[in-house]
């Protein structure tokens, strides 16, 4: 059976091609006469909500990491238009996705609550009388009436 072309995002994801929408449009900067005549800006389309490759968590965690950069619809959007080929910036905005989608996707470590040591808190506690004596020496002395 012949594998379908699929972008591998991480070790547990591949984004099957097909799910991609690729659509070009003129692109503004440099290049001239060239830049009037030829569509080589690329706008990468995924959708994230309905996508049938997704887990439940993994659209969970990426609906929730992406939330700003969706559509109303949860389709994200990805635009490239720095090179004068299309083939180029389709390229970019498919690694572009790749990185996004991929640095969503990872599960930040659990935070492991630490408590001060005990010579810690005594350091900071001396560190603290020192400076309110420092403090309390720079001030004239008290005239008393």
């Amino acid at each position: 059976m012949p594998e379908t072309a699929s972008l591998e995002v991480a070790s547990d994801l591949r984004l099957p091609l097909a799910e991609l929408e690729f659509r070009a449009s003129r692109s503004g900067g440099p290049g001239g006469q060239h830049v009037n005549t030829s569509s080589t800006r690329v706008e990468l389309w995924w959708d994230v909500a309905n996508s049938p490759t997704l887990s439940d968590e993994q659209r969970r965690r990426l609906l929730d990491r992406l939330a700003t950069r969706l559509d109303g619809s949860g389709r994200l959007r990805v635009v490239a238009g720095g090179s004068r080929s299309q083939l180029r910036n389709r390229e970019e905005a498919t690694e572009r996705l790749r990185q996004m989608v991929a640095a969503a996707l990872v599960v930040p470590k659990a935070r492991k609550r630490t408590r001060p040591s005990r010579a810690a808190k005594a350091g900071r506690l001396e560190e603290k009388r020192r400076r309110a004596a420092l403090k309390r020496d720079r001030k004239p002395p008290r005239q008393e009436e």
